[in-house]
């Protein structure tokens, strides 16, 4: 299996493998569930390797590790699995 790191240097920078609706489902631990993020609300912070950031709809941001990513999907599909 790829490294987490690598696919999502894949997405960003391969813009013909990158093309498509990628959705990112990482484990909350506050709700301890599955939440799902698209790919295009996901920042990235220049040097940083371990995390991503984002902003839900209510204006909090969030603070992802890439050891919580459990799924990543590519229209729809399922590209890349870690089990819990």
């Amino acid at each position: 299996m790829i490294p987490i790191h690598e696919l999502l240097n894949r997405i960003r920078w391969d813009a013909q493998f990158g093309r498509g609706d990628f959705v990112i489902g990482y484990h909350d631990r506050v709700t301890d569930r599955m939440e799902r993020v698209p790919m295009r609300d996901i920042f990235f912070e220049p040097g940083d390797r371990f995390s991503f950031h984002f902003t839900d709809d209510r204006g909090a941001v969030h603070d992802v590790p890439l050891h919580r990513i459990r799924e990543v999907c590519k229209d729809g599909e399922v590209i890349w699995q870690r089990r819990p």
